[in-house]
C-alpha cells in the first residue's frame, strides 16, 4: 500500500511520479484518464508502446510509457487522429521532433490536485453537517 493511501487519500492525487519506477495498469489508467482496457488495446495498436511485464504477467509501466500514452491520447482525443493517423504522426514526431515526446505532467497534476482538494472539502462538509 502506498504511503498516501495509508493516510486515507486515494485517486490520482495520491500518486507520486517522482519516487516510483513502475506503475500498475490501474495507476496509469488514472493518470492518463482512460479505462485499463483502452491501454491494453493501444498496446496492440502502437508498436512503440510495450510496458515491461512482471514474472506474474502484470504490466509495469515506466515514465516513458506514460508519456507516450499521454501523447497517444492527445493525438486521438484532442487532435482527432484515427489510430492509423496517430501511428504515422508518432513516427513523424520521432524522426523530426524527438523532443516533442517529452510531455509535461503539469496538466494531469493540476487535475489530480483539484480532485484531492474536492475530496478534502467533501470530508470537511461531512464532518460539519
Amino acid at each position: 500500500m502506498e504511503k498516501a493511501e495509508s493516510q486515507g487519500r486515494t485517486g490520482p492525487g495520491a500518486l507520486n511520479l517522482g519516487t516510483k519506477v513502475y506503475y500498475s495498469i490501474r495507476e496509469v489508467a488514472e493518470i492518463v484518464g482512460v479505462k485499463p482496457y483502452i491501454l491494453r488495446f493501444w498496446e496492440g495498436e502502437f508498436p512503440q508502446l510495450h510496458p515491461r511485464t512482471s514474472k506474474g504477467g502484470r504490466r509495469q509501466y515506466q515514465l516513458d510509457d506514460i508519456k507516450l500514452l499521454l501523447m497517444i491520447k492527445r493525438l486521438l482525443y484532442q487532435e482527432g487522429y484515427t489510430i492509423a493517423g496517430a501511428k504515422n504522426r508518432l513516427k513523424e514526431i520521432k524522426l523530426h521532433e524527438p523532443n516533442q515526446l517529452d510531455i509535461p505532467f503539469d496538466e494531469w497534476r493540476k487535475r489530480a490536485g483539484l480532485s484531492t482538494i474536492a475530496a478534502e472539502v467533501r470530508a470537511v462538509i461531512k464532518m460539519l453537517g
